[in-house]
């Protein structure tokens, strides 16, 4: 049967690539002056790139349960990264969906997680520990797993969902030569560079860095480029899933989504190669879409949208109707220049090694703390993200009343959502989002003494559940 036939008589395929810790600004075709992903720039041209998406709720947990239900924290009931349970009845996930309505769905490397619920078949491959050369192919054990379950849905008789989801941008950085020079060519070994000294000195997360860092390493520019190096690795291997798409002449049938749970901080802001923090390093992601005769070709999309957005999104380009009344609207009338719903400012939020939330705006940053946090940061933090698009100026104590404006906003939104909802803020009851037992923390103190990561084999069990209780939870 001629793939002109099969088109006529099946929904089309979705192939979904959510890649962890992907870091928007070091993307090659978002603007970075390192070439790191020139296959995913060349595939975007022949779609839609939205410029200025966002995760408001991080680290994964809370990013992927908004990307795969289409609600905000406050419909997912999600916002920790240890989230306690499974993901509430009250949502549907995406993967449900589309089992609903005849595809056949496949998730690599997200088993266990509250949001990968629904998923017919669940595949895993090792995304996290190095081989014995001390390289970490992330991205090569994937297209080895997801390659192979290509060609099985593409040649099965239904539609087809398969999810990937990538772990290269997420630390350890360890991609293969000659990736892993790619971008540098100083010496990590400099007794006169202490760029990393700070970091060495962080109690709760040196020993995890001393163990995937090289040994004596002292330039934060050599880790700054293994990690854009792991994305330049991993833009080739997704280049070759990419390939095989079109040689199973699926291009022109299947909507392709990449886009990311969070983004990466690298040595900036106190947080070190990790994903806590509001700032925007971890808050800003890519949105690409791809789909001959239903994306337009070649657009980029300036307009302020986030990640509770690409559910509807998806459906509707797929021609499925779900009668869920999501939190995130379509982008689809935007893609072809029409007004949406844009939302400029909205609510952020963040569990995983620190809890806090605030408001955004195009202008300002606000950044409350709900606890003390272990980087002895100030209760309060002001940023404005013009003048300062670093964020390396608190003003909070300088401008008050901008303080007070945005609180006043950020408090009248948690009072509309939790009308709508029925519930509790989830930053509010979310009191054990350390994993620890013990309550809120009553002092930096407490909690710098309290959290560690050891090794990249403690993170690993750090921040999994168990698999036997149908939970794996990973930053």
């Amino acid at each position: 049967m001629g793939k002109s036939e099969l088109s006529g008589r099946r929904k089309p395929n979705l192939l979904f690539l959510g890649i962890d810790s992907l870091r928007r600004d070091h993307m090659s075709g978002y603007g970075y002056a390192k070439l790191t992903t020139p296959h995913i720039d060349r595939y975007a041209q022949g779609g839609v790139l939205f410029e200025n998406h966002f995760s408001p709720s991080v680290p994964t947990t809370p990013g992927y349960a908004s990307m795969l239900t289409g609600m905000d924290c406050f419909g997912t009931d999600v916002v920790a990264l240890r989230h306690n349970g499974g993901l509430g009845g009250h949502v549907k996930t995406l993967a449900e969906v589309l089992n609903d309505n005849g595809y056949n769905t496949t998730c690599i490397g997200f088993t266990g997680n509250p949001s990968s619920r629904g998923f017919q078949t669940y595949l895993d491959y090792e995304g996290w520990a190095a081989d014995p050369g001390g390289r970490s192919p992330k991205a090569e054990n994937m297209n080895r797993v997801a390659i192979p379950e290509l060609k099985r849905l593409a040649a099965a008789d239904k539609p087809f969902f398969l999810f990937l989801r990538h772990m290269d941008p997420h630390s350890p950085y360890l991609p293969p030569q000659p990736f892993d020079r790619l971008f540098y060519d100083g010496d990590e070994f400099s007794a006169e560079n202490d760029s990393l000294d700070a970091l060495y000195r962080f109690e709760p997360f040196a020993n995890y860095f001393r163990s995937w860092f090289p040994e004596g390493c002292t330039d934060a520019r050599y880790i700054d480029a293994q990690y854009d190096g792991a994305l330049a690795y991993m833009d080739a291997c997704i280049g070759r899933l990419f390939t095989v798409l079109e040689e199973l002449g699926l291009e022109e049938e299947t909507l392709v989504v990449i886009t990311s749970d969070h983004g990466e901080t690298l040595n900036e802001h106190d947080c070190y190669y990790d994903h806590h923090g509001l700032y925007e390093t971890n808050l800003v992601v890519p949105l690409i879409l791809r789909f001959p005769g239903k994306v337009p070709a070649g657009v980029r999309c300036a307009d302020y949208t986030q990640i509770k957005d690409i559910m509807p999104t998806v459906l509707e380009l797929l021609g499925i109707e779900s009668g869920i009344g999501f939190d995130g609207s379509s982008l689809v009338p935007r893609m072809f220049g029409q007004r949406g719903t844009v939302e400029p400012e909205f609510y952020i939020t963040e569990c995983t090694w620190m809890r806090k939330h605030g408001w955004r705006t195009p202008e300002w940053k606000l950044i409350v703390a709900l606890e003390p946090d272990f980087h002895f940061k100030p209760a309060v933090e002001l940023y404005n993200l013009i003048r300062d698009p670093q964020e390396l100026r608190n003003v909070a104590e300088e401008e008050p009343e901008v303080v007070a404006m945005l609180r006043s906003r950020m408090e009248a939104h948690i009072r509309k959502r939790e009308s709508e909802t029925g519930r509790t803020n989830p930053m509010y009851t979310n009191l054990n989002w350390h994993g620890l037992g013990t309550g809120p923390f009553e002092s930096s103190e407490q909690a710098y003494a309290s959290l560690r990561i050891g090794s990249v084999s403690n993170a690993r069990q750090l921040q999994e559940k168990d698999k036997k209780k149908g939970r794996k939870v990973t930053s």
